[in-house]
């Protein structure tokens, strides 16, 4: 049973940064999963904010974080991050990671076969 473990959400300030990781349990090799994080703010339906395909070589963001958010992984390590800068007040959510064995691109929300219990992020001054 593959497992998902995300950290590094915490409270920050409006323009500050943080840096989520998912790290990834009974997976032999990340070569073949896609990954994504998403998150969900109370009362909102939950959203894609990035995927990163099995490759590495496709990315793809959200308009609300295009230009602030990096996604990036490191197979050897068996871990996914998400570099968040210049964080906003709507970034404030719920960040879940996600995963499945996906060939080229990114999968679509219902592909998701594995999820993490979520990290809670909340930007506030």
């Amino acid at each position: 049973q593959v497992e998902l473990v995300e950290s590094g959400g915490g409270l920050v300030q409006p323009g500050g940064s943080l840096r989520l990781s998912c790290a990834a349990s009974a997976i032999i090799s990340l070569d073949y999963y896609a990954f994504g994080w998403f998150r969900q703010a109370p009362g909102k339906e939950r959203e894609e904010v990035s995927c990163i395909a099995s490759t590495g070589g496709t990315t793809k963001y959200s308009d609300s974080v295009k230009g602030r958010f990096t996604i990036s992984r490191d197979n050897a390590d068996n871990k996914v991050y998400l570099h968040m800068n210049n964080l906003k007040p709507e970034d404030t959510a719920v960040y879940y990671c996600a995963a499945v064995v996906y060939g080229l691109g990114c999968p679509s929300y219902s592909q998701y076969e594995y999820w993490g219990q979520g990290t809670q992020v909340t930007v506030s001054s």
